[in-house]
């Protein structure tokens, strides 16, 4: 049996994908191309889920409550981030859709560094270095990430209607 080393930041993009798939027809090599992240790794990262009781024993079904409690009570504190340089990038977090149609910022956005970025805002490390290629690809994902983003490095507000919109669409009802 392998031991449980922790959760990657990796862990959480393959999960936010898992998301807004169908299990039933889930294919590794799929997840990997998609994310950019090799086949192994995808694999990896499904079993440390599993063994974080993310995901089912045949890694076939995503636990979505469970997921949502991470996302909510663990993500900021286990990854971190703060504001860096202003650059041009993605726009993530408040910046970036949905909540730049619910909130009107001005200053203080945030980006995730790339030259195909349009956007100038503060510079905010993603979670893996793909999310920006894997982000502008997928709007679904893209919605997820900067939720997950702002809740990262949100004020009270944002982080709240960050995780309410998270709800939305991780545990649609």
């Amino acid at each position: 049996m392998k031991n449980h080393n922790g959760m990657r930041p990796q862990d959480v993009v393959i999960l936010l994908k898992l998301s807004t798939m169908n299990m039933e027809s889930l294919r590794f090599a799929d997840i990997a191309d998609s994310l950019k992240i090799s086949a192994s790794e995808v694999s990896e990262s499904l079993e440390r889920s599993r063994m974080a009781r993310l995901v089912s024993e045949d890694k076939r079904e995503l636990y979505r409550s469970s997921l949502m409690e991470f996302l909510v009570f663990g993500l900021k504190y286990v990854f971190p981030a703060s504001p860096g340089a202003m650059i041009r990038g993605v726009a993530t977090a408040h910046a970036a859709p949905p909540l730049n149609n619910i909130i009107t910022a001005q200053n203080d956005l945030f980006v995730w560094p790339t030259a195909k970025g349009a956007t100038r805002g503060q510079a905010i490390v993603p979670l893996y270095k793909t999310v920006p290629e894997a982000a502008i690809k997928d709007a679904k994902l893209y919605e997820l990430l900067a939720l997950t983003d702002a809740i990262r490095v949100g004020r009270v507000r944002e982080v709240n209607i960050a995780i309410e919109e998270l709800k939305k669409r991780i545990n649609p009802i």
